[in-house]
């Protein structure tokens, strides 16, 4: 119930702020991984550090000095923890089912679409544009709608009902 607390508070203090509510970040995942620092307490440390650099304008010059490559570097390795952290969940997935396998494809490809070419949806209506124009969105749309035909409503789920039954 204490989690629910904090975050009732970050829900209604987090708009007063500027801020968001709550928040998961594909980021923090990359640096949990690289760190393995799950500690509350040193997230509220570095927060109340980013409140000391936020209150004195000074300190966050002092934090603007770090160099382009640093701070590209730190970039490469975040993001590429990211995708390996992806990558470890996908390996997990069951992908010895064909099925499985056309899912992952599928909602890759419709997630590089926005990326490779951005005018591809500039024909769909506004409210297509929006939702399929992020590669994220696009690919998480599809993986979940390809999860419901092949694992819910396709011929998957009825054959796993006819082996139960039998």
């Amino acid at each position: 119930t204490r989690g629910l607390r904090t975050d009732g508070i970050a829900t209604l203090l987090g708009p007063v702020f500027g801020g968001f509510p709550t928040s998961a970040f594909a980021q923090n995942v990359g640096v949990v991984s690289l760190t393995r620092v799950r500690s509350r307490y040193v997230v509220a440390a570095a927060g109340g550090a980013l409140l000391v650099l936020g209150a004195f304008p000074v300190l966050g010059a002092v934090v603007s000095l770090v160099p382009m490559p640093v701070l590209g570097g730190a970039g490469i390795v975040l993001f590429g923890s990211i995708a390996v952290s992806g990558i470890r969940t996908l390996s997990e997935a069951g992908l010895d089912d064909s099925s499985n396998i056309i899912l992952v494809a599928v909602a890759l490809g419709a997630g590089i679409i926005p990326l490779a070419a951005p005018a591809f949806y500039a024909g769909f209506p506004s409210w297509a544009q929006t939702v399929l124009g992020s590669g994220i969105s696009a690919g998480a749309l599809v993986a979940v709608l390809l999860n419901l035909f092949f694992h819910h409503l396709g011929t998957h789920s009825r054959h796993a009902v006819a082996l139960k039954s039998s």
